[in-house]
């Protein structure tokens, strides 16, 4: 799998200083956390999703979710369990056969509903497991976070040498960790225990809806999770506990759940970049993008990433390519956090950016250097005065769009 591989070779070209590198279920832990990118759910009773991931019919997709909690009725658990174990036989299937690559296959995750569903699926998918990077956990908490991990560390610790590391998400959503008086004690406890799981958790992930649902709140789709006062002051909490740098957790921001809707307030996405890259048919593209409603999301990502963010929950295939084309490193990002890299000898504690615009610390700019260079394998390096825009939509794609 590798991000972007909708474009042409010629294309790539055009737009990379650094392409992507190719990953799988398999690689680094640290490389794979970071690549989860823009995590598309699916209902796991949809009955064309081993045949969708044969044709590539939702461009750019890396990872996905199959969802046995809220995107499918209680009374269809069972059925829900059946079809994920049939989809994967059909996977397994393409693959084995050669009507499609190994190299194509998504990161699949599975999302349960109870440690003890979680534990029957392990049971029920066998040998099928293997195409399977982990699982995502749902309501993650004091009450169930030890029946959960146990579950993973036993399966990782008995399975077969051939079988891949199985990891877990947990999600952060419960009220003991929106409530103010229990938050940090949770959060904290929460750690703890994760602590000692930590070769098995690829990213703490966190659950705005169930949050705002605790306060009868749901923002519109001209905010940003962030325009919520206590959403964004309990994100805040989330990161300032796990997202210090010694500690190494990825983070992954909430979903955004509109795809249309009825604009209120005037869009906020710029026109420099559209016009930048393409001139009037860029503005032309940039209308397209706020006709369906995809600014306010591409405010949020920004955000998100601004916040130590990586990696984002979605609900519809329009949301793959606005999300990950922000992740792309700028030329002006690469040459920064290279430059403050190269020069961590103790030389020197200051240095002036190539770009001449601003002055890079080694020591206080050395941990966002390091991730800026994690990114930038996975996602690559724009060129210089390249930005996002041109990642949205390829050549042919934008061509027929502008039409």
């Amino acid at each position: 799998m590798r991000y972007f591989n909708y474009l042409s070779r010629e294309e790539e070209q055009h737009i990379f200083h650094s392409a992507p590198v190719s990953f799988n279920r398999s690689s680094d832990k640290e490389l794979l956390s970071h690549a989860i990118g823009a995590a598309l759910y699916m209902p796991a009773t949809r009955p064309s999703i081993a045949e969708d991931i044969r044709s590539g019919k939702n461009v750019g997709m890396v990872s996905m979710v199959l969802d046995l909690e809220d995107a499918i009725g209680d009374l269809q658990v069972q059925s829900a369990e059946d079809n994920v174990l049939k989809q994967l036989l059909q996977l397994q299937s393409f693959v084995q056969s050669g009507i499609m690559s190994e190299e194509d296959m998504p990161i699949i995750f599975i999302r349960v509903r109870s440690p003890e569903q979680m534990k029957r699926v392990i049971v029920e998918l066998e040998d099928t497991l293997a195409w399977v990077a982990g699982f995502v956990l749902p309501k993650f908490s004091m009450s169930n976070c030890q029946l959960y991990l146990d579950i993973v560390r036993d399966y990782n610790q008995q399975k077969s040498s051939t079988m891949p590391v199985l990891y877990v998400m947990p999600i952060l959503e419960s009220c003991d960790i929106i409530y103010l008086e229990s938050r940090a004690n949770t959060l904290f406890e929460l750690k703890k225990v994760l602590h000692e799981f930590k070769d098995y958790v690829l990213n703490v992930r966190i659950g705005a809806t169930d949050f705002s649902s605790l306060f009868g709140l749901r923002r519109s789709p001209d905010m940003t999770i962030y325009d919520i006062g206590v959403i964004r002051d309990c994100i805040a909490d989330i990161v300032n506990i796990f997202g210090r740098a010694d500690d190494n957790y990825v983070i992954s921001g909430p979903v955004w759940e509109y795809f249309k809707s009825e604009r209120v307030l005037k869009t906020q996405l710029r026109q420099t970049p559209f016009e930048e890259m393409a001139g009037r048919d860029g503005l032309k593209l940039r209308m397209q993008f706020i006709n369906i409603y995809l600014d306010g999301l591409i405010r949020e990502v920004a955000l998100d990433k601004e916040n130590g963010i990586v990696g984002k929950t979605i609900i519809h295939p329009s949301h793959i390519l606005p999300v990950q084309s922000l992740y792309a490193v700028t030329h002006e990002e690469f040459v920064d956090a290279t430059h403050v890299l190269e020069n961590n000898n103790g030389l020197q504690g200051v240095l002036k950016s190539q770009y001449s615009n601003k002055m890079n610390e080694i020591k206080p700019h050395l941990n966002w250097a390091r991730r800026i260079l994690i990114r930038s394998n996975i996602y690559g390096v724009l060129h210089e005065n390249q930005n996002f825009t041109t990642l949205l939509i390829s050549k042919d794609e934008q061509e027929q769009v502008l039409v």
